[in-house]
């Protein structure tokens, strides 16, 4: 039987699994657990579904022009297409209300206690877990799902010499009426740094992009269609072919980028997160955006570049990334970044019953890798619960086996790519192991309605 939050709050059962997020991937587990009939409780510490996805949660990364870098058409969960009526790459809005659809449509709603934050867990001698909740109430759990997002501890950096302007980081930035007039620096080239750049540029007395590396530009339509959907729809060729071809459409499509003081990338293309962002190159070349390499230190009102020049600047913006963490699950899961002793960037090594979701870090769509990480999750809690040799048997999978992610791909060395993945490779091995499990989600859960 799945209890709702009100009939859980009534009840003291240990064998109910804790799903800790009703983002996406909350969201995904949730479906996948109600489906496989397992009893769970779902907490969310902000007042409704969507996790960073609504701007008016505290701590959101999410400003106002942000929009979708994947496709409709490849980024919704199975069953669940986006409707027709959204655009090639849906706002923050749209991926929103899809969200709030999703949960209203799969009944989800009823087992989730919003306003509800986990204050720690703590492993019991019987290995189950028990939660301490931010009213200092405690209950205990058979398992626990880690689904509270990765984008919500900002990594700020820290630069020699001392500012007289403003530092801060764009988990702060909304949208750039506060900096009208102002002359702004940007740091860090990934896609929030390029829109956030994109945004300032348009009002700002002038706006500066300080890139570190090199990177690849992916324009989001290459013959007018979704980039993902374009390259999904080819040939699948040998990585290293598909480089060469996809790095000579791009020299051709965007240019020699270091024409416009972008420094040439130090790696293939696809050995970093894509940035699919071709209007920054538009800024660049219409003077609105300014890019400068790596900051060496700061001089009073004035910013100093590895280059020896220097620019004067109201406000540093630092685009530069988020520490990876679970505040609540700390000495269970790692510190920071990714932890490596998760088995498909899901299972813990160490703890048979705890799951962390939505902590994949992958150069595709997120939202269908959720959904079938979602699956195996949920088959394998049953499992534990009706047919103790089959979870047995994935325990020893999970201790010993170590499956090559990459896809080919030699990722760069960084903080960034700790535990990278690719998104074909994971995919591959999330299909292969669904079907040798039989865990795949009941095909009546799947079969629900565009959203309107």
């Amino acid at each position: 039987m799945i209890l709702d939050a009100t009939q859980r709050a009534e009840h003291d059962c240990d064998v109910t699994v804790l799903v800790v997020g009703a983002g996406p991937a909350g969201l995904a587990a949730a479906r996948a657990l109600r489906a496989n009939g397992v009893d769970y409780l779902q907490v969310e510490r902000h007042a409704g579904v969507g996790g960073l996805w609504d701007i008016d949660n505290p701590g959101t990364p999410m400003y106002e022009s942000a929009h979708f870098i994947s496709s409709r058409t490849l980024s919704a969960f199975s069953g669940y297409p986006m409707s027709d009526d959204y655009p090639d790459y849906p706002s923050r809005r749209q991926v929103l209300a899809y969200l709030m659809g999703f949960a209203k449509h799969t009944d989800l709603l009823p087992n989730i206690r919003f306003n509800t934050s986990v204050r720690s867990i703590q492993l019991q001698d019987d290995a189950s877990w028990s939660a301490t909740f931010d009213d200092g109430s405690q209950q205990q759990y058979s398992a626990v799902i880690c689904a509270s997002g990765m984008l919500w501890e900002p990594l700020t950096p820290q630069y020699p010499g001392h500012f007289d302007g403003v530092i801060r980081h764009s988990v702060t930035y909304r949208n750039a009426d506060d900096l009208r007039g102002k002359r702004v620096l940007v740091v860090g080239a990934g896609n929030s740094g390029c829109d956030i750049a994109c945004d300032i540029g348009r009002v700002a007395d002038q706006t500066y992009l300080s890139v570190r590396r090199g990177y690849w530009f992916i324009p989001k339509h290459v013959f007018g269609i979704p980039s993902d959907v374009f390259a999904d729809s080819g040939p699948h060729l040998p990585v290293r072919l598909q480089q060469r071809l996809f790095a000579w459409l791009l020299r051709i499509i965007n240019g020699d980028v270091t024409r416009l003081g972008l420094p040439k990338p130090d790696h293939r293309l696809f050995e970093t997160h894509p940035i699919l962002n071709t209007e920054i190159l538009q800024r660049l070349q219409h003077g609105d955006v300014i890019a400068k390499p790596d900051i060496a230190r700061l001089d009073g009102s004035q910013v100093v570049f590895a280059d020896g020049t220097s620019v004067p600047i109201d406000v540093i913006i630092t685009a530069t990334g988020y520490r990876h963490t679970i505040p609540y699950a700390q000495g269970y899961v790692g510190d920071e970044q990714f932890p490596d002793e998760l088995y498909l960037s899901a299972f813990s090594r160490q703890h048979h019953n705890l799951i962390v979701m939505g902590f994949i870090e992958t150069n595709s769509a997120a939202f269908g890798l959720f959904d079938l990480s979602a699956q195996l999750v949920a088959g394998y809690l049953r499992a534990q619960r009706d047919d103790p040799a089959a979870a047995a048997a994935f325990d020893a999978r999970i201790a010993s086996d170590h499956p090559d992610l990459s896809g080919g791909i030699d990722f760069v060395h960084s903080p960034r790519h700790t535990g990278y993945v690719d998104s074909t490779a994971l995919k591959k091995v999330y299909l292969k192991t669904l079907a040798r499990t039989g865990w795949s989600l009941p095909a009546t859960a799947q079969q629900v309605s565009a959203v309107a």
